[in-house]
Parts: structure tokens; C-alpha cells; sequence
């Protein structure tokens, strides 16, 4: 499976951007896709996560209210709606793709990642 992701950039406090991700190969069974980032100096962690066919989502709760993960009407493409963006978001998002369907959602168990894009957030 590859993933290409897209969006990003520089954005102002309050501001908003939109990420997608698109997937290719061998997508077979309740897969996930979803959104993870990394600030410097910190972990990656969890954005927001989807089930393919159900459309079952997960947030970070520092995103909840914020985000929106959605499918797009492209196959596997989902995209990452980032509305009243704050400094503190200001990381590298990647794209992930999970087999299981993220019974685990969890960094360590992501079968396959993007290349990463850049979010910056000025204040």
C-alpha cells in the first residue's frame, strides 16, 4: 500500500487547512485510514482515525470539536479538515493506514505511513 498525502502549509491562529491522502495498492478488508503527527522534540501521536467502510472515527480529544476526518467520493482517499488551528498544532501530519482497522490505534501498530507533510501555525 502507498500512501500520498497532500495540503499543508503555513496558517494563522484561527486559521484553517485541509490535508488529504490518497491510497493505492493492495487495499483489501475493514481497513483504517487516518492522520497522525509529530511536533519536534515530542512523539507521534494520534490526529484522527477512520474505518473504510463504516466510517467509525476517533479523535485526539486536544482535536475534538476542531478536525473532521471524512471519505472522500475518490477511492480510498480521506481528508483531514483542520478548522481554528492553534500554534500548538503546528507539527508533521502523516497519513496511516492500518490493515486492522484500527482495533489498536496506536503509532507502533500502523502498517504502512506517508511521506509527511509540514503544518505550521503562526501565532
Amino acid at each position: 500500500v502507498q500512501l500520498q498525502a497532500s495540503g499543508g502549509g503555513l496558517v494563522q491562529t484561527g486559521g484553517s487547512v485541509r490535508l488529504s491522502c490518497q491510497a493505492s495498492g493492495r487495499t483489501i478488508g475493514n481497513y483504517g485510514m487516518g492522520w497522525f503527527r509529530q511536533a519536534p522534540g515530542k512523539e507521534r501521536e494520534l490526529v484522527a482515525v477512520i474505518r473504510w467502510h463504516s466510517g467509525w472515527t476517533s479523535y485526539a480529544d486536544s482535536v475534538k470539536g476542531r478536525f473532521t476526518i471524512s471519505r472522500g467520493d475518490a477511492k480510498n482517499t480521506v481528508y483531514l479538515q483542520m478548522n481554528s488551528l492553534k500554534p500548538e498544532d503546528t507539527a508533521v501530519y502523516y497519513c496511516a493506514f492500518d490493515f486492522a482497522g484500527w482495533a489498536r490505534q496506536e503509532a507502533r501498530i500502523v502498517d504502512h505511513w506517508g511521506q509527511g507533510t509540514l503544518v505550521t501555525v503562526s501565532s
